[in-house]
């Protein structure tokens, strides 16, 4: 009871701490109170949630949406109505119901995560394992014996609730709330220095999610989101981040990394920041992040929910991600 306690505490104080106590509440008190004073621990930690402010980080699937041209657009369509199925269980009419179906890519939309396993180089996944023995079979990866653990359904449960940590560069670098341009690199240095304005320091585990500001352009101008250019991390940042011991890396823009997303030195690279993060270092990465809300509060540290859909053998997921803050 006391720890809860003192959570609320820290929430209503607004004190730096409060996030971060406020993920060990929660993933302290995940498993059910035993005892006669479970219940009002379970209560204090209620109270303790509903004094955090919300904020939804997360874009709403349309089939509108900007996907990467390299995945399948999202769809959805009703496959059952209220006015086709109601009457059809011989009740007078009482029970309706609807359906639909979706397809989308586990690894692009509004958000979505990164699995371990999505992104190979020279033919290996994270840790050595074989790239196309993992991915041999249809059901996923590890289906085929070889890298199970990589799939998104492994995603590791201390990161379901995690300390989050925003450097805003479009802040820092704009000095207002404006997109960084479509060709601007990130680098070591700009995250360096936002974590300094933000008064932030990076510690080993946390989540890390990058403001570039093309958010807005998700739903405002869908086309330049998708286009052939945007800002985000080269491979000066993604050295940065995993020297920091980032777990989880995200931003707001269609493919995390700076686009076109090659380099030519000192050999040619596609991608070069996805295979560095995640098949080198085992960084989670999550793309088409909604960090307006979080920018315009000037929330820099922050409990983060991060929950990837449990797809057995998948390569990545869609996401509903939110921040809880101090009120």
């Amino acid at each position: 009871m006391g720890s809860l306690l003192t959570t609320r505490g820290l929430l209503r104080t607004g004190r730096v701490a409060a996030a971060a106590a406020l993920a060990a509440a929660c993933l302290g008190c995940a498993a059910p109170a035993a005892g006669p004073g479970g219940a009002g621990r379970a209560a204090a930690l209620v109270g303790t949630l509903k004094d955090a402010r919300i904020v939804d980080l997360s874009h709403t699937w349309e089939t509108e949406s900007p996907v990467a041209s390299v995945n399948p657009k999202y769809g959805f369509a009703l496959s059952a109505t209220h006015g086709k199925t109601r009457g059809s269980f011989n009740d007078a009419g009482q029970l309706s119901f609807a359906s639909e179906e979706m397809q989308w890519s586990g690894q692009h939309g509004a958000p979505s995560i990164d699995a371990i396993g999505h992104i190979g180089r020279d033919g290996k996944l994270f840790g050595g394992v074989d790239a196309e023995r993992a991915t041999s079979h249809p059901a996923g990866i590890g289906a085929a014996g070889v890298g199970a653990h990589l799939a998104i359904d492994q995603f590791p449960s201390d990161l379901l609730v995690n300390r989050g940590v925003l450097l805003d560069v479009a802040r820092v670098v704009q000095g207002d709330g404006r997109p960084l341009p479509a060709n601007f690199e990130i680098t070591a240095a700009h995250l360096e220095q936002a974590a300094r304005a933000h008064g932030v320091q990076l510690r080993r585990g946390d989540t890390v999610f990058i403001r570039t500001g093309w958010g807005v352009h998700f739903k405002g101008n869908p086309g330049l989101y998708s286009g052939e250019a945007s800002p985000g991390p080269g491979l000066d940042a993604a050295e940065f981040l995993i020297r920091s011991g980032a777990r989880i890396v995200g931003n707001d823009t269609l493919t995390f990394e700076k686009r076109p997303p090659v380099v030519m030195q000192p050999r040619l690279q596609v991608f070069p920041v996805h295979m560095r993060l995640i098949a080198d270092a085992g960084v989670y990465i999550v793309e088409n992040l909604d960090l307006e809300e979080l920018s315009a509060a000037r929330a820099y540290e922050f409990a983060v929910v991060v929950p990837p859909l449990k797809v057995k053998g998948g390569t990545g997921s869609a996401v509903r991600i939110f921040a809880l803050l101090p009120r």
